[in-house]
């Protein structure tokens, strides 16, 4: 055998990725041991998700909080909790995500706090907060205050961070929840990358960083973005974010060095295309929806988190979690694909797409910039309707069958799944005792502390929030002093006041393309004739959740078909929802709920229902709800029960006729 040419060295290997399961749940403790098994099995970044008291700024016994705590993540409403999340992990030597944004100073400081009391330096930490709240007020819905002083806590956290904790990501600029809300890749492009120079230029204007070092600033902002199944698609849209950014980055703040210019990014694969039908498919999908953020070298995901098979079902169990990770270390550590450089370099159907998707973000890049930034894009709801539109023409073409979904509205016939065969239904419930012994836990904890220097933390934080100082400091303070999340959260209420953003419902107007809706729209005026007014449905969102997606094409959807209809945005108690059913005279209530909270929201909704004299309004509710809990719900007196396979809103929407229609004929 000849021997190989000289000039034909094996080039070096790169470096994987880092593998992240995002994950939490119950209780500190609970959550900790989780982290521990998932590391034990070769996770080598954390990823936290915090329950939606935590993510809103309130503590585990406020009335807001009832059925959410420890439902989609773990709650922490003090230091004692961070300690306990991360005991045992030394916060030194981890690189941890947390995907936490109107609060992030708050957990950031937290964290600090930890950090220090495990004897931890400052400048050691790794890690990422999300903290982007531009998108929070367009997609997943936990911000708390309006977007200017919400500006003010991101740009006091980079500020913050670059000086004491420069290895950490101080901002992680998230694209991920636009897709989820129906964003188009253009979409995602322009208002991710709207977000981040609108987060750059007010911490250039703040002046809390000296102009010789804003290039360093630049070069701590991440990334966090989705990838679906158009996987050529994702490819391009990846190497089109690169590209676009390093000439933001060198022609707009002037960043010479090309490494502060990189397009650093995390990454989920879309959940939103995740099917409650034939579960067992999702698996295909993920891969795929991976490929699309490790192929091309350069434009590589720095971080992956997947979902699990099994999450349009409900939490994924520990097994999930892993099998999830056991296909990132397949992909890094059995094929070949960290061998070689970028293979897409050269390629005119690439270079074509990237071209294309870049000229179209720009145009709407133009247009943001037109009406005075991204702010000023979530304030005249433009990118909130823009989403809204682009979401109900997806549903609509998987409606028409356009868009084709394996297993839901195509190739439907199946032999019944062994993963699902378990007495678990295929997923983890979380324990409804978990909450009662958070609040348990939370009350010893105030009981325990030393109230006095709570206090004059929190007169410090909000003397400082007041002044314009940098309330980082102040934060820190806060958590050493035994403040909880809650008393955070209520002392900047009270000097930034609360925001709600645009739903973006009002002035949609999509073409449905179909003659389906004719035919609804003929039921609804026919049985509006026979109610004696126009039907209509008041659309509520109780709790904390605020993943509106649902409830925002009910409502449009609702109304193209002719109803009048009521709805008011998100992170609504039951008793708001109940008197407005009341005040607006309603014929229907449906409500919508994906954190988990119905069983609790639900029930408590059907209780001042049949108080206030309103039991024959009927009640329906969409959401991510395991069979059980349907039965349940059904059992409260609950009309119908929608969870992700009911996929055709026309079909949901004569339901609703009828429904109205047979209630008429029973009275």
């Amino acid at each position: 055998m000849s021997a190989a040419p000289k000039n034909e060295s094996k080039s070096k290997k790169d470096q994987a990725w880092l593998f992240r399961t995002y994950s939490g749940h119950s209780s500190a403790k609970a959550s900790n041991e989780l982290y521990r098994t998932n590391l034990k099995r070769g996770q080598t970044g954390l990823s936290v998700a915090f329950d939606l008291p935590t993510q809103t700024g309130y503590d585990s016994d406020h009335v807001l909080a009832k059925g959410e705590v420890g439902k989609v993540g773990v709650p922490i409403s003090h230091l004692g909790d961070m300690v306990a999340l991360f005991d045992g992990l030394p916060l030194a030597d981890m690189n941890t995500s947390m995907t936490i944004n109107a609060t992030a100073p708050w957990l950031l400081a937290l964290y600090i706090a930890a950090a220090e009391k495990q004897g931890a330096s400052r400048a050691a930490l790794q890690g990422t907060v999300q903290n982007d709240i531009i998108k929070e007020y367009l997609s997943r819905g936990t911000y708390i205050f309006p977007p200017e002083p919400s500006l003010r806590l991101i740009t006091d956290v980079i500020s913050f961070t670059y000086r004491e904790v420069p290895k950490w990501n101080p901002t992680n600029v998230c694209s991920y929840h636009l897709q989820e809300a129906g964003a188009t890749p253009v979409q995602e492009l322009a208002y991710a990358l709207a977000t981040a120079v609108a987060v750059l230029d007010h911490v250039k204007a703040s002046g809390q960083v000296p102009a010789a070092d804003f290039p360093q600033v630049v070069g701590r902002i991440s990334f966090f973005v989705n990838a679906g199944l158009r996987f050529i698609t994702e490819i391009c849209k990846m190497r089109a974010f690169t590209e676009l950014w390093d000439e933001i980055c060198r022609d707009r703040y002037g960043v010479e060095d090309a490494k502060l210019r990189r397009f650093r990014y995390g990454v989920q694969v879309n959940s939103l295309g995740l099917t409650e039908q034939q579960p067992e498919n999702n698996v295909y999908r993920i891969l795929l929806e991976m490929l699309a953020v490790t192929l091309s070298k350069n434009a590589r995901a720095r971080a992956v988190q997947l979902p699990a098979w099994n999450e349009a079902l409900g939490l994924p169990r520990p097994w999930d979690q892993q099998w999830s990770l056991r296909l990132q270390q397949i992909v890094a550590y059995e094929t070949d694909l960290l061998e070689f450089g970028d293979i897409f370099d050269g390629s005119v159907e690439i270079t074509r797409k990237v071209d294309a998707l870049k000229a179209e973000a720009l145009e709407e890049l133009a247009r943001i910039d037109a009406m005075g930034g991204a702010v000023a894009a979530v304030e005249s709801s433009y990118m909130k309707q823009r989403l809204v539109e682009s979401n109900a023409r997806r549903l609509s073409a998987i409606e028409r069958g356009d868009q084709t979904v394996v297993g839901v509205n195509k190739y439907t016939e199946s032999a019944p799944s062994p993963l699902l065969a378990g007495g678990d239904g295929g997923f983890l419930a979380i324990d409804d005792k978990a909450e009662a012994e958070q609040v348990s836990s939370l009350k010893a904890w105030r009981a325990a502390r030393d109230n006095a220097a709570a206090t004059k933390a929190l007169a410090a934080l909000e003397a400082d929030a007041r002044s314009g100082r940098n309330i980082m400091e102040a934060s820190i303070g806060c958590a050493h002093a035994g403040c909880t999340t809650g008393e955070w959260g209520e002392t900047l209420r009270r000097v930034f006041g609360e925001f709600r953003a645009p739903t973006g419902v009002a002035r949609v107007t999509v073409d449905q393309g179909s003659t389906a809706i004719e035919q609804v729209r003929a039921k609804v005026d026919a049985a509006s004739k026979r109610l004696g007014r126009r039907i209509k449905i008041l659309v509520g969102k109780p709790g904390l959740d605020g993943h509106s997606n649902g409830a925002e094409q009910i409502a449009v959807r609702a109304r193209d078909a002719g109803m009048e209809v009521v709805y008011e945005g998100i992170r609504l108690t039951p008793a708001q929802i109940v008197n407005a059913a009341l005040e607006e005279s309603v014929h229907v209530v449906g409500l919508s709920i994906l954190s988990g909270s119905h069983i609790a929201l639900v029930g408590e909704v059907m209780e001042r229902m049949r108080a206030l004299g309103l039991a024959d309004v009927p009640v329906v509710v969409g959401g991510i709800i395991p069979p059980e809990d349907a039965k349940r719900l059904l059992e409260f007196g609950v009309a119908r029960v929608y969870t992700p396979k009911d996929y055709d809103l026309n079909a949901i929407m004569a339901g609703i006729v009828s429904l109205l229609d047979q209630q008429s004929q029973a009275a």
